[in-house]
């Protein structure tokens, strides 16, 4: 696999993350009958907050991704930031859906733990 091909891995799988957040927002506001705000319902501020969560955090690394590799990253530095990455946004959602605090604040570390590599490798290649 390319670089490219590897960070459009994450991409793919990131993006339907977003996708199933999305469905379980949309399976609560249908069976709870509410179309704006979460209503009071407890379990729709939930997911409503995991889903937006993770839609304020995964674009930005998936560019961070395609970045690298479209500076010339090998496939392996993208699998480290993409798999990692994307291993904290599942920690981070099942933990924070569950209520278990070590798995959601071992996840978003991980995530931004992540985030700041790839930042920082984008940097040193530009710079360098």
């Amino acid at each position: 696999m390319t670089s490219l091909e590897v960070a459009g891995v994450y991409v793919a799988v990131n993006m339907l993350l977003l996708i199933y957040l999305a469905f379980r927002v949309v399976s609560v506001r249908q069976s709870a009958r509410i179309s704006i705000g979460t209503g009071g319902n407890e379990q729709l501020e939930v997911r409503t907050r995991v889903h937006g969560n993770a839609a304020e955090y995964i674009p930005a690394m998936l560019v961070g991704l395609v970045v690298l590799a479209l500076m010339g990253l090998p496939g392996w530095a993208i699998h480290v930031g993409g798999g990692a990455f994307t291993l904290g946004r599942v920690m981070h959602m099942v933990g924070m859906s569950g209520n278990i605090l070590p798995l959601r604040a071992g996840g978003i570390l991980l995530s931004w733990i992540s985030m700041i590599l790839v930042a920082g490798a984008i940097l040193f290649h530009a710079f360098a």
